[in-house]
Formats: structure tokens, sequence, C-alpha cells
């Protein structure tokens, strides 16, 4: 199993358009990005995307133009899901996994592409592409969200996708201990967003956790390039 962070900012990107903010700046002149959040694992020969952000077409050109096979949409913010439009007229539509309250409300938007859609039960493991896959909820109010353990053969990844950090007991059992876990993370410390977890609150529930290895993602511009385990777009991790 490999996963490629395709991309690890939140709604607005890194830079912010219009923002001379330093990390913003940083970015201008090093010509580094923070694209929307989404996530590439590929097994068996087969790619799965976890959400299909805004900025889905530069994602697949700099990581190779994968064929996707699959995706998973874990919650209906714009920054998760419209990227999916990019399909169109690229390849073979891929079959698009979700919870049935997120697949009624992202496939009502792309019900013109859309050609196979499969309802996923929160907590029901499943099989694809030698990987077995278990949704569970997180806490992004007001909307439904879901958070994603993937498993190939003894190694598990976790994705808590956008959240703040009183994650339901059943859910942060799925992903205490994992080999990698991907933490929203969207603020410095001091900063509160009532739907989101800053830094300071990441690291804490990563500390709870205790995975063998973990980054941040959904960053925002206010989050400075040198923060210890921030994801960095392109960045790939090999499970054997």
């Amino acid at each position: 199993m490999k996963v490629t962070l395709l991309g690890t900012g939140d709604a607005t990107g890194t830079p912010k358009i219009g923002c001379s903010c330093a990390q913003c700046s940083f970015a201008s002149e090093n010509k580094v990005e923070r694209l929307r959040t989404s996530v590439l694992i590929e097994n068996e020969g087969k790619n799965l995307l976890i959400d299909s952000s805004p900025d889905l077409r530069t994602q697949l050109l700099h990581s190779g133009s994968p064929h996707i096979d699959a995706l998973i949409w874990t919650h209906g913010h714009y920054d998760h899901f419209m990227g999916f439009g990019d399909f169109y007229r690229v390849q073979k539509v891929p079959t698009v996994y979700a919870e049935k309250e997120v697949m009624d409300y992202c496939g009502s938007i792309f019900r013109f592409l859309i050609n196979k859609k499969e309802i996923i039960e929160p907590f029901l493991p499943f099989s694809l592409f030698g990987l077995t896959i278990t949704l569970f909820p997180v806490n992004h109010p007001p909307v439904p969200s879901y958070g994603v353990r993937i498993e190939s053969g003894t190694k598990a990844i976790g994705y808590t996708s956008d959240t703040r950090a009183d994650i339901p007991e059943d859910s942060l059992r799925l992903i205490t201990g994992v080999d990698l876990l991907l933490v929203d993370a969207l603020n410095p410390p001091g900063y509160s967003v009532y739907k989101h977890m800053n830094y300071a609150e990441a690291l804490d529930l990563t500390k709870k956790l205790a995975p063998a290895d973990f980054r941040c993602i959904h960053m925002s511009h206010q989050i400075p390039w040198d923060y210890p385990y921030i994801g960095r777009d392109g960045e790939t991790f090999n499970f054997l």
C-alpha cells in the first residue's frame, strides 16, 4: 500500500488569493502550495482516491496522471467533493463510495456524471482492491462527516477528515495505534474554529491515539511551514 498526500490545505488553499501574510508570501516566493486536501491510496495496481478536491486536475497531473478506480467522499463540503467534475471526458468515471446522506447530497450535484455509486455503512468494513476499509463518524457540525480506516495486511492508516477533537469513542478506537494518522489541523495554537481542530488540539489527539507516525492535513494559510509533522503536498508513504 502506497499513500500519497495530493493536497494538505483547507478550503482556500495556500497561498490564499490576495493574502500577503508570512506563509502566503513564502509560498509564492518559493513556488510551493497547499492544495485542497485529498489522498491517493495505491494497492494491487488500483488507485483509490479519498475526497475529490477542487484541485483534482492539478493533483493528478502532479502525481503522474494515475487512473482513479474508486473514490470515497467523506462529507459534502465544497473543498472535499467538487473536483469530481474533473473526471468528465478524462477517464472512465470511478465508482463513488459514501455514507447515504453524504451520497445523497454530493451525488445530487453530480447526478449527470456518476455512473455507479455504493452506499457505505459506518463501522461496517468492506473490501476493495485488497484493502479493508471502514468508515466512521467524526464531529464536523452541522454536516455529517466521516473518517476512514484503511488496512492492508498488518498495516493500517487513519484519516480523520474534517473534525473537532471530540470524536466519538467508537470511532477513536478504529484509529488508535495505526501506522499512519492523517489528522485535521486547521489553525495554529490559540486559534479556535468550532468545527475543526487547531494544531495543538491535533497534537493532543495524536498523543492519545499513539500512531506510529502522523501528519497534519487540512491546514490553513495560517499554519507556518516549519511546524513539525505537517503534511506536504506530494509526500508519500509506503507500507509493505
